[in-house]
């Protein structure tokens, strides 16, 4: 069991270190990357698709890797929207890695790509753990998936920087309780913005375009609490090596170094209700 655990941190560490890589390395590109992740059916795919779509028609360099365990179906997808698309097959793996992802990139991404949307794993728990180097995290979840998405995956909601509610045109069909998602996504991430979206009328789109484009400026600055809460963490422990800081939490490090994401702006934003006392510190297994 010890074993296990202390790999596990092994492997948590090696990432954060690619992952500090490779943001600088974007970073010297002037590309902001964009982390998206949902469970399977939330509608990311559809989602992403109109994001691509109004960036390219909209003359911003934009590009995204898709990532799934089996199939190119997302990328082909995807590659319809005119904008460059890569796809990543995990072979089962439930999560992305940095290294996995800067592979991918490497003498691909085009010069001058500003956005790159990455659309991890469908899967809330294990790539809660994982940073990709990405400036923007966004945690979505479809009205048709319940009310209780945020409490029952704290640690995936509670790193976001933004929370995008999809498939806004069924809510009253399902009877989706908005005000208990709410409730819930403030409850672990206090000052997160939300906005809702529909792929199918348009809804929101625009509103989520722009919102990653403010964080592409720099003009964005939700810094989630459990976020902050590693950040203390690491500063009282600053003598631990990276191994034994990992042993207590498995918060992304990009969730510390860029938390250049979200603050409102968007016509579905909400104001923070009151903060959980003990929010969950992210999952760190599958």
């Amino acid at each position: 069991m010890c074993r296990t655990v202390d790999l596990h941190q092994a492997v948590l560490a090696k990432n954060d270190t690619n992952a500090v890589e490779l943001r600088r390395t974007l970073d010297d590109r002037g590309t902001t990357a964009v982390n998206l992740m949902s469970s399977p059916g939330s509608g990311k795919t559809a989602l992403l698709e109109a994001l691509l779509t109004r960036a390219v028609a909209g003359d911003t360099p934009a590009a995204a890797v898709t990532a799934d365990l089996a199939t190119e179906n997302d990328a082909t997808r995807l590659a319809r929207s005119g904008a460059p698309v890569r796809q990543i097959l995990t072979d089962g793996l439930c999560h992305l890695e940095a290294g996995m992802l800067g592979a991918k990139l490497e003498g691909w991404l085009p010069e001058g790509t500003r956005l790159l949307f990455v659309e991890n794993v469908g899967n809330l728990v294990c790539p809660a753990s994982y940073d990709l180097g990405e400036t923007l995290r966004i945690a979505l979840a479809s009205v048709t998936e319940g009310e209780d998405k945020p409490v029952k995956y704290p640690a995936a909601f509670g790193l976001a920087h933004l929370v995008v509610v999809t498939k806004s045109d069924l809510a009253e069909a399902v009877e989706f309780d908005r005000d208990a998602f709410l409730g819930g996504v403030q409850q672990v991430n206090p000052g997160v913005p939300v906005i809702e979206t529909s792929a199918r009328t348009g809804e929101g789109v625009d509103a989520l375009l722009a919102h990653v484009l403010r964080a592409a400026d720099g003009r964005e600055s939700h810094v989630p609490v459990l976020a902050r809460q590693h950040e203390k963490h690491l500063h009282h422990h600053h003598d631990d090596d990276d191994a034994s800081a990992a042993e207590h939490s498995h918060a992304p490090a990009g969730a510390i170094e860029h938390s250049r994401a979200p603050a409102g702006g968007a016509d579905h934003s909400h104001a923070p209700a009151e903060a959980a006392q003990h929010p969950h510190a992210p999952a760190g297994t599958s």
